[in-house]
């Protein structure tokens, strides 16, 4: 695993456990239901990962783009159909967007590499 995905993911996973570790109520149940919320159902998962990333791009999140970048690699997506998403997120969200799309490019190269 590459030292990006790596630190990315043992810093998510630290995190997440001193936050539900805290039990408060709302913050479990808004991490249930961000879990949920990306199983299967009417939308498969694959594009609902897909649906995520150009949220999280058009958002400016970068871990939440990590994130989502990390699922997509785990669900299937393919570099062109990635490269796809970026380009709909960049429309949506304006060359604001294009520093974004660097590092999610950057990420997406360590996990195809690590392959």
């Amino acid at each position: 695993m590459s030292k990006l995905v790596k630190e990315f993911n043992d810093y998510r996973e630290k995190m997440n456990e001193v936050i539900l570790g805290k039990q408060n109520k709302v913050l479990g149940r808004l991490f249930n239901l961000d879990t949920n919320t990306y199983m299967e159902g009417a939308i498969d998962v694959k594009t609902k990962e897909m649906l995520g990333l150009v949220a999280s791009m058009v958002l400016r999140c970068d871990d939440c783009i990590k994130y989502h970048v990390l699922q997509c690699h785990k669900v299937g997506v393919t570099t062109e159909q990635l490269y796809e998403i970026f380009a709909v997120a960049n429309i949506v969200g304006g060359t604001i967007v294009i520093p974004h799309t660097r590092r999610a490019a950057e990420f997406w190269e360590e996990l195809i590499n690590e392959n």
